[in-house]
Parts: structure tokens; sequence; C-alpha cells
């Protein structure tokens, strides 16, 4: 189809009577300054006259029992946490999000925080050379943490590897 000419119908039109073009163009003009006329007349007959009028001053946005002047976002947020004490859980919840950020891409793709309470922050690992490797690290990784969320937060990491099966008791078990 793109080899299809183009028809070239409506240019032709215009060309061939530009009067008709420009009588389309004075109704449509008459007919707005029509419509502002009766606007006008309209606004005459209520008593007002379009911009002789001054603009009403905008009504404040809060009520005046509601606090003052608006708050940026992040203040009134943080605001909020303070008051109902949910500064430290909101920090290690962003520990939690932010996971890869603080220990390394390598580290978190096979550790993860699972839960904090009392001071004691409780990963788990993929494996026991991981478990391993991050009970070396934890030292480090209490003041990284410490660094994020205020010092003294964090005291202890408790590192817990992959849950193994029930041992079963047998004849080849030593007691």
């Amino acid at each position: 189809m793109p080899d299809e000419p183009v028809s070239e119908e409506p240019r032709e039109r215009s060309e061939r009577n530009p009067t008709q073009r420009s009588e389309a163009a004075n109704s449509a003009i008459s007919m707005a300054r029509e419509a502002l006329a009766q606007a006008k007349a309209d606004a005459r007959k209520r008593g007002s006259v379009p911009g002789s009028q001054r603009r009403k001053a905008p009504r404040p946005v809060r009520e005046p029992g509601r606090g003052g002047d608006p708050r940026a976002f992040g203040a009134a947020i943080r605001d909020l946490l303070a008051e109902r004490g949910w500064e430290q859980r909101a920090a290690v919840g962003g520990v939690f999000g932010n996971w890869r950020g603080i220990v390394g891409p390598e580290l978190a793709e096979h550790t993860r925080p699972e839960r904090f309470e009392d001071g004691e922050l409780v990963v788990a690992a993929d494996s026991t050379a991981w478990a391993t490797q991050l009970r070396l690290l934890a030292a480090t990784l209490v003041r990284r943490l410490n660094e994020e969320l205020g010092d003294g937060t964090v005291r202890r990491v408790k590192v817990t590897g992959p849950a193994s099966a029930p041992r079963r008791r047998g004849a080849w078990r030593v007691r």
C-alpha cells in the first residue's frame, strides 16, 4: 500500500475556492464575538462586569484549628514517627528493604534478615558456609547497621543456618 498515490483532494478544494475558506473562518470569528457579547450581557444582568472585580484572596488550605500552615511531606512523616515511637521500627524496616545495599550483592544473595527484637538482628543463611562467613563478619555488620540506624540500636547479630531434617534414631546412631 505504500506505493499507492496519496489523495490531494483537500488541498485542491482549498486552492480552488479560497473565498469559501475565508467565509468559514469569518463565520467562526463572528460566532465567537457573538458568544462573548452574550456572556458580557449576562454578567451585566447579574451586576458584575468581567474584568472589573478583583479576585478574592485564596482560602487557607487548612482549617484554623488544625495546626497552621501545610508542611513538607517528609517532615510530617518524621514527626508522626516520632510522636508514635515508630522511628526505630521504620529504620529497621529500611534495613530489611536495603539489605543488598548494606551487606553487598554477593552476601545478600545468600542471606536475608528475618527479624529484629531487643537489639538482636536474626539473619538466615542459605548454607552453613555462608552462615560461618556471616558470623565472621558479625562485628563489622553490627557497626555498619548502627551507622545506618543510630548508635546502640543493634547489639548483636544472630546467624542461623539452613534448617536440617530431624535426626532419626537407629542402629547406626551413636548414643
